[in-house]
């Protein structure tokens, strides 16, 4: 029988991994081999997104702990999966686990103001980049993606104001690009002109919970994460659409839409108006790593292994989709990229799988591309979006799969 002690030790437990952003269905598993590890196996643990309960199979009392709600750094989300991984290797003592939390906990980053700022500046810029926008529209999001973290850091001190931010931003992005573009006459727009600055509030995390959790048979976690984050995107659609209409701007749809597309675009002007080279683009992705490692706290090695895995990622998804297609290239790198994140952290623990997945997964789950898919209303690219989505999904659970029967062979 266990003792209230050790169940809310575990629970709290599972609340430092649901504030490092693990699905609930990646917290329970977690949860459960510490459990099993330490020998309270007589619980059951389940999860929902903001709460943990632990309850004894034998007495049915149950303990529950509510997470903080605090978002934790990358470099914590490590530490965090890295306590668990040592619980269960016996390095560190059940005892010690209160203790061990507080130690993640009070490990901030330093100046996450400046590094929030700094790492949307460089999120937005590579995005641009990454998708070959006009060097006039690559320089309006280095300008504009500062000036949004600038408003994020300063709304984020008003919990209230959290709920309109997606679309405040999303609408003073595309007044400011339209001005821009009306005083210099710098003709249509491309989509991601207006969506670049605004890609880190898309909710591409929440969506690839939505994705592990809809995949592992946790539909009400899953369908309720997927719906909360495609209201975002709706919000910041509605504030991109009231924003052209307030400026007058007009929006290329013809741009590129997918990362696929970004390479075969015609270069037909010049000056500012002219496209960057297609190598380019690896240079985006580069600076799209370290603004996400910015912007997230992730630390010199962990920004050093986001930036192998993105450009890994586009790598292999340049060289297989005039092969196979975006689509099913999507699905096929998903269910690698998974593989892998489970082997690396097999064989290095300091490099946990969420740490591995996600950066990958920024540029493969379409928060950003859905956001301009909804925007441009084109039937063709929204039913692409929804397409790449079923993709992801089959590919994970083949990779889920997968590394379940290498794990039952070892």
């Amino acid at each position: 029988m266990s003792t209230d002690s050790e169940r809310l030790a575990l629970g709290r437990l599972g609340a430092l991994l649901l504030d490092a952003g693990l699905s609930v269905t990646e917290v329970s598993a977690r949860v459960s081999n510490v459990a099993e590890s330490v020998g309270v196996d007589d619980v059951t643990v389940s999860v929902l997104p903001a709460d943990i309960f632990v309850a004894d199979r034998e007495t049915g009392v149950m303990s529950a702990v509510k997470s903080t709600g605090e978002e934790l750094s990358m470099r914590q989300t490590a530490l965090s999966v890295r306590l668990v991984g040592r619980i269960i290797g016996g390095v560190v003592a059940f005892a010690d686990v209160q203790d061990r939390i507080e130690q993640v906990r009070a490990r901030r980053r330093h100046y996450p103001a400046a590094g929030g700022i700094a790492g949307a500046c460089l999120i937005s810029t590579g995005m641009a980049i990454v998708f070959r926008c006009p060097w006039w529209a690559i320089l309006s999001s280095l300008i504009i993606g500062a000036l949004v973290g600038l408003g994020i850091a300063a709304i984020r001190k008003s919990p209230a104001s959290i709920a309109v931010l997606p679309f405040v931003m999303a609408f003073g992005t595309t007044v400011l690009v339209g001005l821009a573009d009306r005083t210099f006459d710098l003709g249509p727009v491309p989509l991601f002109a207006v969506c670049a600055p605004v890609a880190i509030l898309v909710p591409g995390a929440l969506i690839t919970n939505a994705l592990l959790e809809l995949t592992a048979a946790d539909v009400v976690t899953g369908a309720s994460r997927l719906m909360y984050g495609v209201a975002m995107l709706g919000f910041m659609t509605a504030g991109i659409r009231v924003g052209a209409d307030v400026s007058g701007v007009e929006l290329d749809v013809a741009s590129a839409a997918k990362l696929a597309q970004a390479p075969r675009l015609e270069n037909a002007a010049d000056a500012w108006q002219a496209l960057p080279p297609v190598w380019m683009s690896w240079f985006g992705v580069i600076v799209l790593a370290v603004g996400l490692g910015l912007a997230f706290g992730a630390g010199y090695r962990l920004s050093g292994v986001a930036l192998i895995v993105m450009l890994g990622v586009y790598g292999v998804l340049t060289a297989l989709e005039p092969i196979i297609g975006d689509v099913a290239a999507f699905g096929v790198i998903a269910g690698v990229t998974y593989l892998a994140s489970q082997a690396v952290e097999r064989f290095w623990s300091d490099i946990p799988s969420v740490v591995f997945f996600y950066p990958a997964f920024l540029l493969l789950v379409p928060g950003t591309v859905g956001l301009v898919s909804l925007t441009s209303s084109d039937p063709g690219a929204i039913a692409t979006a929804l397409g790449t989505f079923i993709s992801l999904c089959v590919g994970i659970k083949v990779g889920e799969l997968l590394a379940g029967l290498r794990l039952r062979a070892d």
